[in-house]
C-alpha cells in the first residue's frame, strides 16, 4: 500500500474551521498556559507529551495494567528503542522509530478508577498541567464517553482504549474522538450465528447486565441478533459495577424457567459472576429439556485467566487474541512477551495500536493540530496491526475489521492458552450504516 499525506477534505475543513481556526468557545474549566499557542498544548520543545488514562484501581484494574504496559512499549518503539514491534509490519511507513514530527514521545499517566468523574479529573490534569496533546486509554465505556466529551471541550484528540458500547461512536460520538476497538453491534452480529449453530433455536434467556452504557448496549445487541431465531428474554436484571458478590442475582435464575444465562459483565465482575454461577450448579442443570448454557458476549484472556475452569466451553467475542498468526500479531506478541514475560491481552493490543495510529496520523499530517490529525485518520485504511485490513470510517470515527468469536478451551496447554478462536467473522458481516446508531460528530476543536 502506498501512502501519502492526506490533505484536509472539504468536509473536514468545514468541520474544523478554515485553516484550523476558531470552532468552539474556550471551556471555562481549562486555564492551561497553552491557550495562546496555535493549538492547545502545541509542543515547543524537543518532546511531545501523551496522556495515558487507565484504570489502575477498581473492577477493571487488570485491564488497565495491561493497557499501561502496552502504551509504555509503544513509546519505546516510537522512540527507536526495542525491536520496533508492529512498526515493522504496519502498512504505513511514515514513522521511522525516531519520534514523531522530530520530537521524542513522552508520557504522563492517570488513574480513571473506572469512574467517570475520576477519569475526567485525571484527563483534565494531564491536559492542563502536563501539556498532553492527546489522551488515550480507559476500560469502561462510561469512562470513555466522559473523557471523550472532555477532550472535545478542551481541544485535544481522544484515542479511546477499551470501550465496547455502541454509544461511544454512536449517539455520544465526538469529532475529536476515535475508536479502534469494536462495539456491541459487531459482537452481536458475529456471535449470534455461532450461538444458533451451537445451541439451536427457541431458548429462554436470562440477562445479568452491568448497569451502565456498555451493559445496556451489550444486552440490546444480543437481544437484537438472537430474538429472530426464538431466543426469548425472560428477565434482564441490572447489576452495579464492582458488586463482588452476585449470589443474590444468581439465585432467582434457578426458578426463572431460563435455560440460558447471558453475562453482560466485564473484568473482575465477569470473573466473579461466572465463577459464582458455576458454583451454583447452573452449568449442570437441564431446563426445558435442554442443557443450561452460559454466554459471555465480550471475552478477554485476562478474564479467562481469572475465571479458570469456569470458562471452559463458553462462547464470546473478542477484538484480538494473542494466538493469531498474522505478522503484526506475532510481532506484537514477541515484543510484549520479551518486555513483560507473558502474552498481551486485547486491551493491551488496542491501546498499543491506538498509540501507533495517532503517532502515524500526526506524522503524516506534519502537525499535532487535532483537526489535521483527525483528517489524516478519517477514511484511513491500513493493515499489519493485527486485525487484518482495517478502515477508520470518516463518518463516525469507528474502525471496521474482522471480529473474532472465541470459546473457553476444554484442555488448555498453559495458563495463557485459555481461549480458542472458533470463527473469524468477516468485516463485511459486521459493518452497518454510519447513521444507524445516531449521533453527530460536530466540529473539530483545536483548543484555541
Amino acid at each position: 500500500m502506498t501512502l501519502t499525506r492526506k490533505p484536509l477534505s472539504r468536509r473536514s475543513i468545514l468541520r474544523s474551521g478554515a485553516a484550523g481556526g476558531l470552532v468552539l468557545a474556550t471551556p471555562t474549566i481549562f486555564t492551561s498556559r497553552a491557550w495562546s499557542a496555535g493549538y492547545l498544548n502545541e509542543p515547543m520543545g524537543d518532546t511531545v507529551t501523551l496522556g495515558f488514562n487507565v484504570p489502575q484501581t477498581g473492577a477493571y484494574a487488570d485491564e488497565g495494567a495491561d493497557e499501561l504496559r502496552a502504551y509504555q512499549l509503544a513509546v519505546k518503539h516510537l522512540n527507536g528503542e526495542g525491536d520496533g514491534g508492529m512498526l515493522n509490519t504496519f502498512s504505513s511507513k511514515a514513522l521511522g522509530g525516531n519520534g514523531v514530527n522530530g520530537k521524542k514521545v513522552a508520557f504522563v499517566t492517570g488513574d480513571t478508577q473506572t469512574k467517570s468523574d475520576a477519569a475526567r479529573a485525571s484527563a483534565k490534569r494531564m491536559i492542563e498541567k502536563d501539556g498532553a496533546v492527546m489522551i488515550t486509554g480507559g476500560s469502561s465505556s462510561g469512562v470513555a464517553i466522559a473523557v471523550q466529551s472532555l477532550c472535545q471541550e478542551a481541544g485535544v484528540i481522544f484515542m479511546a482504549g477499551l470501550t465496547h458500547s455502541n454509544d461511544t461512536t454512536g449517539k455520544d460520538r465526538r469529532a475529536n474522538g476515535f475508536r479502534h476497538f469494536f462495539n456491541t453491534e459487531m459482537s452481536g452480529a458475529a456471535l449470534a450465528p455461532v450461538l444458533k449453530n451451537a445451541y439451536g433455536e427457541g431458548r429462554k434467556v436470562y440477562h445479568l447486565t452491568a448497569d451502565y452504557t456498555w451493559g445496556w448496549s451489550q444486552e440490546g445487541s444480543i437481544q437484537k441478533y438472537t430474538e429472530p431465531f426464538g431466543w426469548e428474554t425472560v428477565a434482564a436484571v441490572r447489576t452495579p459495577v464492582g458488586a463482588g458478590d452476585y449470589s443474590q442475582y444468581i439465585t432467582p435464575i434457578l426458578n426463572s424457567g431460563a435455560d440460558t444465562l447471558v453475562l453482560n459483565h466485564y473484568g473482575k465482575d465477569m470473573v466473579n459472576s461466572l465463577s459464582q454461577a458455576v458454583q451454583f450448579g447452573l452449568r449442570d442443570k437441564e431446563v426445558n429439556g435442554k442443557p443450561f448454557v452460559i454466554v459471555v458476549p465480550l471475552f478477554s484472556r485476562l478474564m479467562a485467566q481469572g475465571a479458570g475452569d469456569a470458562i471452559k466451553g463458553i462462547f464470546g467475542s473478542t477484538n484480538w487474541h494473542w494466538s493469531l498468526q498474522d505478522a503484526g500479531s506475532q510481532a506484537f506478541v514477541k515484543s510484549f512477551g520479551q518486555e513483560y514475560g507473558f502474552p498481551p491481552s486485547q486491551a493491551a493490543h488496542t491501546c498499543y495500536v491506538q498509540a501507533l495510529l495517532y503517532a502515524d496520523a500526526a506524522q503524516r499530517a506534519g502537525t499535532f493540530m487535532p483537526s489535521a490529525v483527525g483528517a489524516a485518520l478519517e477514511g484511513f485504511e491500513f493493515d499489519g496491526l493485527g486485525n487484518g485490513p482495517t478502515l477508520y470510517r470518516a463518518a463516525d470515527h469507528q474502525c471496521f475489521k474482522d471480529v473474532l468469536v472465541v470459546k473457553g478451551k476444554e484442555n488448555p496447554s498453559s495458563q495463557f492458552d485459555l481461549l480458542e478462536v472458533v470463527e473469524i467473522t468477516p468485516r463485511a458481516q459486521v459493518e452497518y450504516p454510519a447513521d444507524m446508531l445516531g449521533g453527530e460528530l460536530g466540529s473539530y476543536n483545536n483548543g484555541v
